[in-house]
């Protein structure tokens, strides 16, 4: 944990220090849309297993041993970012980053619930058994 800021890291490292936001904080000034999005990946992640939920100003990170699912707000969609061991090619992927370890992140538009569907919460699943325990 970062005595400066008070969040939690499963290593030491360097990070910009921002103290975490309180949910109700966080969507304090965002449209209601986003919280929906948020509450229903939230059930699903917390279904999975313990996680460490944190807000910050550019967004919300899902955490078990490090973050594993990033759901951050654009103009016009919701920009939710899950990283896997594996390197794939998707239609929905707005955006493919791969790390120097055997990682792939992969960025997804989301504009409502419903895009949240069994096929991209079944990669979060993946994501949080992979990275997230």
């Amino acid at each position: 944990m970062c005595p400066a800021c008070g969040r939690e890291f499963a290593r030491q490292r360097s990070h910009v220090c921002a103290p975490a936001l309180s949910v109700d904080q966080y969507f304090a000034s965002r449209p209601p849309l986003e919280r929906q999005v948020y509450q229903k990946l939230r059930d699903h992640i917390e279904a999975l297993g313990p996680v460490i939920v944190e807000p910050v100003n550019v967004g919300i990170f899902f955490k078990g041993k490090r973050n594993f699912v990033e759901l951050r707000p654009k103009t016009r969609w919701l920009d939710l970012t899950f990283g896997l061991n594996r390197l794939f090619d998707h239609p929905r992927f707005s955006r493919t980053m791969k790390s120097k370890t055997a990682r792939t992140y992969y960025a997804v538009r989301v504009t409502a619930p419903d895009d949240l569907d069994d096929e991209l919460l079944g990669w979060i699943t993946e994501s949080y058994f992979e990275l997230g325990q």
